[in-house]
């Protein structure tokens, strides 16, 4: 079988790149070490600009049926009590204005089914031993039950976690450090108190020694716990995975602390997992590539973990695919010159960083076992608790926050893969900023047009009275062209498969347009057809 892509890891994050590789145009193999799916999983939430990114790949009305699209939590500080709802949220420029609670083994099961539709099946059992970057291709050593073999591909994706092999192999540097805090993880079944109705939807309990999450998303319970404690510093954790089970003693009596009036009827698993923020020094080394958890680690705090590994994984496999259906022409002229493939480190590196920014101040206040934060907790909180139904009636700061925290923020305009045309196109997103959900007309009809973006490929978005495109434009397999008759003007945008725009411009450019086409590797020189892959 001749590869384009070897993905290693099948989490999240790599089943979601071999799928954006694939509906791009890329012959995929995707292998995991592990014999079975890792079980129990640890995420518990999917953010809005996940379920945009997923949408193109065909999944995300699959995973939205497992998923609580409606959650409510209620927030327990000391005696006070506080019920809100994690949807309905003030975002008009998406079609998912809500958290979903979804368990990680869900969005797995999804994606390894929309693989297996298209053909492409989880080699599990198998692992990679060694990983080399070569001048034509890489190659790869892999063990499985039937044996060794060496295998050449033209690119290696690891999403193999925190201990990633295809990292050590590329001898890219890592720069972590342990968090004072480790997490609590526990599934259960509860028996509330007599006088005490039974908990219905997320609870969140303030303590002095941290927050205590209880979330009905248990796999092998009805409950799921997730709590915070100080680390006991032991040598040689193996951090992010689960460690030591906690006594069922101990779980009560985390419970007891932060008020919450239910007894654990039964504990079906339970495990320690010491924590590290970490960042690679680079998401790349020639053809090894790094992304999720193999590319950097954060604390639990805002969820962040699931939705950004599978972020990296939507911006990388487009890039990779179009880059081997360029390859086809022949050998790249240099490979360390190439802006579609150096642009992945440009753009996630940086958000990445950002991200662990946020997760680290929140996990500060969430966790940290310091005097402040402690205070802040357990003395403050309860006495500021008649203000938070206030602060969380102000649907816009609520809404801003919402997308700080999931990403709708995160742009590219400092990449070199967002170009500006001339002139601006006044009122339109910029090159390197996330494309809005909006109602459109085109053929007539009115449309949103993040539906009519539901397919993989880059889509060009012109005005009413614009020039018609290139014929290279209009004959190329990754170009989906739409006319929007509520736009009066001249001007076009193309948008990435990710939905950031590329490209734009306040009038026809055909140069600059394919410029950007051929720069992104939407476009070649030699058209190359499915038939001759």
């Amino acid at each position: 079988m001749t590869v384009d892509v070897l993905v290693v890891g099948a989490g999240p994050t790599g089943l979601t790149l071999a799928l954006a590789a694939h509906d791009h145009g890329a012959r995929v193999r995707i292998v995991e070490r592990r014999p079975e799916p890792f079980r129990p999983s640890r995420a518990l939430i999917l953010h809005p600009r996940t379920l945009e990114v997923l949408r193109p790949l065909g999944v995300t009305d699959a995973v939205l049926e497992r998923s609580d699209t409606a959650p409510a939590a209620t927030l327990r500080l000391g005696s006070r009590v506080i019920d809100t709802s994690l949807a309905g949220f003030e975002l008009p420029g998406t079609a998912y204005p809500h958290l979903s609670l979804v368990r990680q083994t869900d969005v797995e099961d999804v994606l390894t089914r929309a693989l297996a539709d298209r053909g492409v099946r989880v080699e599990r059992g198998t692992e990679l031993l060694t990983a080399r970057d070569g001048d034509r291709n890489a190659s790869a050593v892999l063990r499985s039950p039937c044996g060794t073999e060496e295998t050449h591909c033209l690119f290696v994706a690891g999403c193999d976690g925190p201990a990633s092999t295809v990292r050590a192999c590329a001898g890219i540097r890592w720069r972590s450090r342990p968090y004072a805090a480790e997490v609590v993880l526990a599934d259960m079944d509860l028996a509330s108190a007599a006088d005490h109705a039974s908990p219905s939807g997320a609870q969140v309990f303030a303590g002095r020694d941290g927050l205590v999450f209880l979330f009905p998303l248990g796999e092998q319970a009805a409950w799921r716990l997730l709590a915070t404690r100080a680390a006991d510093g032991g040598a040689g954790r193996d951090f992010g995975q689960p460690g030591p089970v906690v006594p069922q003693a101990e779980l009560q009596r985390l419970l007891n602390e932060v008020g919450a009036r239910t007894r654990i009827q039964r504990l079906a698993w339970s495990a320690r997992v010491p924590l590290r923020c970490g960042l690679a020094r680079q998401f790349r080394r020639g053809r090894l590539f790094l992304a999720g958890d193999a590319a950097h680690n954060y604390s639990p705090a805002t969820g962040q973990g699931m939705n950004a590994g599978i972020q990296d994984a939507v911006n990388l496999g487009w890039k990779l695919a179009f880059a081997a259906v360029r390859a086809e022409e022949g050998p790249p002229t240099s490979l360390d010159d190439n802006v579609l493939l150096g642009s992945y480190e440009e753009e996630r590196r940086a958000a990445a960083h950002r991200r662990l920014l946020l997760t680290h101040a929140a996990f500060w206040a969430e966790a940290s076992t310091g005097r402040v934060p402690s205070w802040l907790r357990g003395v403050v909180a309860p006495h500021a608790a008649p203000v938070v139904p206030t602060l969380l009636k102000q649907r816009r700061l609520v809404a801003e926050a919402v997308r700080v925290v999931s990403q709708l923020r995160v742009n590219y305009r400092h990449s070199s893969l967002s170009v500006q045309g001339t002139p601006l196109l006044r009122g339109a997103p910029r090159p390197g900023d996330r494309v809005p959900d909006a109602a459109v007309s085109v053929e007539g009809g009115p449309r949103r047009l993040h539906h009519l973006m539901a397919g993989p490929g880059v889509y060009l978005l012109v005005q009413r009275d614009a020039d018609p495109p290139p014929p290279e434009v209009v004959t190329s397999a990754q170009v989906t062209v739409l006319r929007l008759g509520n736009s009066p003007g001249r001007g076009l945008v193309a948008v990435r498969p990710d939905g950031h725009v590329g490209f734009q411009c306040g009038a026809f450019d055909p140069a600059g347009l394919l410029g950007w086409l051929t720069l992104a590797g939407a476009v070649t020189s030699h058209p190359v057809t499915p038939s001759d892959r």
